[in-house]
């Protein structure tokens, strides 16, 4: 049985859907450990969905202390789930990044497991400016010394963050460093950047898509190009986002032919504007976006992955946590055009040139086609269990002797 652990935001919940999906189509038995949201999700994908022990922060713990959620809480969940995976029989864990009790707990059991980071590999290298600055590698004698102070000015934080996790397994009976057995990193080839030290046993598997509906989208009426709006759906993503796209977009319906899809869980805002053409509502991004031109996001990686891969080149208005990384990569790529902050005209204005410009879409069918280069997680995951069954087997054999 494999089991995949991930929290209960949209953007780790759904690829652990989508991998675990993957598995059951496989043959395997899987289980899916999220947050409570999800539960009836697990008759859609042919999986099992189990609630993850510990989500609810006790009294005394910040809900918004990220470092906290990645040491001190993540070793109190691990202790919960720990008993869960072995009264399941369960074979393999496969972790969310941020969601570090799946991992700990499966060393504590002492059955393998696998690190998924549900968008590209954000380890800091020692070739890169930091990850999360949005830049590009520095040129000449001048630019890598940029990177360098850059990466000099961040090591501190990084060490405290390593202190911290050494603490948390310590205080559960675990080595200092966490010990996958292989990585997952779920995102398109054309979406990762070159690193003189990728680390070994990490596979790129291309985008985990999954859709919490089988509904599909009303075409909107008329015959221009079809426009997705798509807000993030994390904490951290930009507000007004939705708001400014559709008054924007409404703006733009006045001066040019177009058809907007507003794709989210929730519905548009109350105050915005919006064009005759117009559909709102929630139903399956990865139909709608095979008809669409271009789509206006938040720079989140599960919506940007989608479009991308359905050759889709993307408008982007980046919050904050990675999704400023997410929209510079995008704006390199030549694939989309990054908006900040949310602004009704700049937002208008963007899609006019991306819809005028079909070097963007070009573009983006080139990232799409780099999903060819990804590998099956599925058979990385067995390649894993056979090796992790063959060391036991051979320190039974010394032990024996």
């Amino acid at each position: 049985m494999v089991a995949v652990v991930a929290g209960p935001d949209a953007g780790h919940a759904f690829p652990a859907l989508g991998l675990a999906a993957q598995f059951a189509a496989a043959g395997d038995d899987a289980v899916v450990y999220t947050g409570t949201r999800w539960l009836a999700d697990g008759a859609r994908c042919g999986v099992e969905v189990r609630e993850l022990p510990g989500l609810v922060a006790l009294p005394g713990e910040d809900d918004e202390d990220a470092g906290a959620k990645l040491s001190a809480r993540a070793a109190r969940m691990a202790l919960a789930l720990a008993p869960e995976l072995a009264e399941a029989g369960v074979d393999l864990v496969i972790s969310d990044v941020i969601t570090r009790a799946g991992g700990w707990a499966a060393e504590l059991v002492g059955i393998p497991w696998i690190e998924l980071s549900p968008h590209p590999l954000y380890e800091q290298s020692r070739g890169l400016p930091p990850i999360g600055a949005g830049m590009d590698v520095g040129i000449g004698v001048r630019g890598r010394l940029r990177d360098v102070a850059l990466r000099v000015m961040s090591a501190p934080s990084a060490a405290d963050g390593r202190r911290s996790t050494a603490l948390a397994r310590r205080s559960i009976g675990l080595s200092d460093v966490p010990e996958p057995a292989a990585r997952f990193v779920a995102t398109l080839p054309g979406l990762e950047v070159h690193r003189p030290d990728w680390p070994a046993r990490t596979h790129v598997i291309g985008p985990l898509a999954y859709e919490p509906t089988d509904a599909v989208f009303a075409t909107p009426d008329g015959g221009g190009p079809l426009v997705v709006v798509a807000p993030s759906t994390a904490k951290s993503g930009e507000g007004d986002l939705g708001k400014a796209a559709l008054d924007g977009l409404a703006d733009l319906a006045r001066r040019r032919e177009i058809r907007v899809v507003y794709s989210a869980l929730t519905p548009p805002p109350d105050n915005a504007a919006t064009p005759d053409a117009f559909v709102a509502g929630t139903a399956r991004q990865d139909e709608v976006l095979s008809r669409a031109a271009v789509a206006v996001c938040g720079a989140g990686h599960g919506m940007l992955a989608k479009a991308l891969l359905a050759g889709v080149p993307v408008v982007t208005v980046p919050g904050g946590g990675d999704q400023w990384e997410l929209a510079n990569r995008v704006l390199r790529a030549g694939c989309g055009v990054v908006v900040r902050p949310a602004d009704a005209g700049a937002i208008a204005s963007a899609v006019a040139r991306v819809l005028d410009d079909d070097a963007f879409a070009a573009a983006a069918r080139g990232v799409a086609a780099t999903n060819h280069a990804t590998v099956d997680p599925v058979r990385v995951a067995h390649r894993t269990l056979d090796r992790a069954s063959t060391t036991r087997e051979r320190r039974t054999a010394r032990a024996a002797d």
